[in-house]
């Protein structure tokens, strides 16, 4: 399959990006108390809010380890409808990212009890699980958590990994022209995983601000939109607020 742009412009070529850095990455994604109907906004309750703040308590446990560099914990604030068709539909309302010293070190963190306890935490109340180890693939700037922002984890199937990797560099020059994207950590699964791949990123900006800047503008259907059909990729976008 060969990688087909439709409607090229020259501003959203692909951005100049970094050497990826060495982070192992654990992905741990569950969905608690997703939307309900047809709103985007995921539910609250007593349970989720448990859960999380039991996930924060593990979070800050597992950053006390020398391999881990960083754990945080997010609770998704938009969750779009997931296509009818994908095999595995990102429902995720809560989100654990750890990022280990190296993809060396990841079977040791995976094995720790902090962890380990997440893991049990998260399965005995969420009705679906998904945890994926993984590596940088492409890298235009650390998210930034040490402070609050608009996250997002956008979770990407296709037939073809190499061109959906290359179209992803092409949709990632919309976004720095469109939005002011100025971060992005691609995260490539190690091993079998349901999606191809996992864009995190971060904007300083609310749900409204980021909605008049993505869907407010002809050429998110025009440009984004109809590349990914066109390349036969499926984009399962949610947003997230670190907790």
């Amino acid at each position: 399959m060969e990688l087909r742009i439709v409607n090229p412009r020259r501003e959203y070529a692909p951005p100049p990006f970094s050497e990826p850095p060495p982070t192992g990455y654990l992905h741990l994604a569950a969905a608690v108390e997703p939307t309900r109907g047809r709103t985007p906004f995921p539910r609250g309750g007593t349970r989720k809010a448990a859960l999380l703040g039991r996930l924060k308590v593990l979070a800050a446990e597992l950053e006390r380890l020398e391999t881990v560099r960083r754990a945080t914990v997010f609770r998704a604030v938009l969750l779009p409808p997931a296509p009818a068709a994908a095999a595995h539909p990102a429902r995720f309302d809560v989100v654990v990212l750890v990022e280990a010293e190296s993809v060396d070190v990841l079977d040791e963190v995976r094995s720790s009890r902090p962890y380990q306890r997440m893991v049990a935490e998260v399965t005995e109340v969420a009705d679906d699980v998904h945890e994926m180890a993984a590596n940088c693939l492409r890298y235009l700037g650390d998210v930034d958590k040490s402070r609050q922002g608009l996250f997002l984890f956008n979770h990407f199937v296709a037939k073809d990994v190499e061109v959906a990797t290359r179209l992803w560099e092409h949709l990632a020059g919309w976004y720095v022209t469109e939005t002011g994207l100025d971060n992005s950590t691609l995260l490539a699964p190690i091993g079998p995983a349901d999606y191809v791949f996992v864009n995190h990123a971060r904007w300083d900006t609310g749900l409204l601000g980021f909605a008049a800047r993505q869907f407010g503008k002809s050429s998110f259907r025009g440009y984004v939109q109809a590349n990914l059909r066109a390349n036969e990729t499926t984009a399962m976008p949610i947003l997230y607020r670190k907790v």
